[in-house]
This record gives C-alpha cells, structure tokens and sequence, in this order.
C-alpha cells in the first residue's frame, strides 16, 4: 500500500455543523480564520501566496479558511504547519488509527485519494507525493506505480487543462462524472433524488457552498471514505448496501471511460487505479455476504 502522509484522507472535506447532526460535504465561506491568516502574514500577502500556490488571487481573496485540498501546497509555500492552518483536519482525532482496522485504514486512503483527485486537479505538492507511491506485482500495485510514474513526469499546469477538458470544458467536459448521468443519461434524475434520501438517514448532507451534486463520483468516494475511517457510523451492511446502489452500479465504468479518454494522460492512470480498487471492493462486499 501507500503512504502520502495522510494527504488524501485529510483532503475528505467532511465537518461538523454546529447547529446540526448531520456531515456536510464541502467547505464554508466566511470570515478569514486564524491559520490562514499566519500564511498570508507568512507569504507577504493573498496576492503573492497565490501565486506561490499557483492559483488566481481572486480564488485566495475568497477563502475564510485554507481549503483542505489546498493545505499541502500552502504549507510547503509558507512554512506555516498543516496542524495551524486546518486544526479540525489535523489535530488528534477523537478515534485513534489503532480503533481502525487496517485494511479499512488502507481502504479510506485509497477512497480519499481518488476523491481528491476527481474533485479537482492535484496541487503540485500532491502530486510530488503521489510520485512516492511504491508498487509491487498485484493488480492494486502496479496500478500505484503507474500512478507514480504518471506523477513523476505530470507537469501541474498540464494536468489542471487536463482535468478541465476530461470534467468541465466549455459547455461540459468529455466526461461527466455523475451517477444520474451513467445510469439513467441525464443529470439530475433518480439516482440523484434516491442518494439524497439514503443521505438523509445516514446524517450527511452537502455543505451549500459546494455546488457539486452529491452524486458526483468525488462525492461517493469522500463518503466511502468516511464509512471506511468510522467517521461516519454505518453497519457493514450499511455499507454494502450504499457501495452497491449508489456507487458499483456505475462508477467502475466511469472510470473504464476516463482510462481510454481522449484527453487522459495523467488521468489515465487514475482511472485504473479506479477501476481495480472497485473490482477488490465489489469482491470484498461479495465475500462478505
């Protein structure tokens, strides 16, 4: 397995509301806090901390905190510790890595990473550790060390007009990485209204600053990966029944379709790590029965 110093755990943008039970998805907008203060202190500015990130001042000028996917770079560009600037992702957690088993530990990473990196294009620092991933001779293993290998020769800029055309583009991407849209071919429509009620009962809800729809495929991954980590309490057969109706129905041939995009060069790997992860995991689920 792999160790990116708990990078893609900590990018599931999962918090507390704290006028409700339920786990938004998302992040908030509001008054600056203080961690993000100290780096724009630290970096002389937003103008100059963004671009020591490499983004668009305008994106730093609206944060009220330092977005968890975010929190790498901006440390590694200010020197400002990761536990200072996002102190809810970072602090010790109230569950300890010992009350989690490893296999489930080893799955969230594996859910959190590939959230990470359908939810927007990786930062440089990201993708630096990602080029330290080891592989070995199982499918999930060569599947890490063509991801690194993609890494190591990734270019940021590249890969951010990449994600653009596989999942944005002008009017919409090559791809689009909803379940509404592989299981019915259009947005928006039972699946997405069937999530939204298995949701209700499980306590998480979308932050409303996140404009995504909850069926989108960095979405299911983030809440996989909450079930994996007991961050969110569900049963084992909780979980298999949300893996099976909401997420192997379709994501498996999401990502299929990004390994043989037009426009995949780095997110071609991504793909396949995709697809053997929910291969194991729709085995797993099987076996578990």
């Amino acid at each position: 397995m792999y160790s990116i110093d708990r990078v893609a755990m900590r990018a599931v943008i999962f918090h507390t509301q704290t006028q409700s039970s339920a786990w938004p998805l998302g992040w908030e907008v509001g008054v600056r806090d203080p961690g993000l203060e100290r780096a724009i202190d630290a970096a002389g500015g937003v103008a100059p901390l963004a671009r020591k990130i490499g983004i668009a001042q305008p994106s730093v000028s609206n944060w009220n905190r330092v977005p968890a996917q975010r929190v790498i770079a901006v440390e590694s560009a200010t020197g400002v510790s990761r536990k200072v600037l996002r102190p809810d992702l970072y602090a010790e957690s109230t569950v300890t890595d010992d009350a989690v088993d490893p296999i489930d530990a080893a799955r969230a990473q594996e859910y959190a990473l590939l959230a990470a990196l359908l939810s927007s294009a990786p930062p440089a620092a990201l993708i630096e550790q990602i080029a330290q991933l080891k592989g070995d001779a199982t499918p999930l293993g060569r599947a890490h060390a063509a991801l690194a290998e993609a890494a190591t020769v990734a270019v940021a800029t590249e890969i951010e007009r990449e994600y653009f055309n596989l999942f944005v583009g002008v009017g919409r991407g090559e791809l689009l990485p909803y379940a509404s849209y592989y299981l019915t071919g259009f947005l928006n429509e039972r699946p997405l209204s069937r999530l939204r009620d298995d949701l209700a009962v499980l306590g998480i809800e979308r932050a409303e600053s996140n404009p995504e729809p909850e069926d989108h495929a960095a979405t299911l991954c983030e809440i996989m990966a909450g079930f994996a980590a007991t961050r969110f309490a569900a049963s084992p057969q909780v979980q298999r029944a949300f893996f099976e109706k909401h997420v192997s129905r379709w994501m498996g041939r999401l990502f299929a379709d990004i390994e043989k995009a037009e426009s995949a060069k780095f997110y071609r790997a991504v793909g396949t790590l995709g697809r053997v992860f929910l291969e194991i995991e729709s085995e797993a689920f099987t076996f578990a029965n």
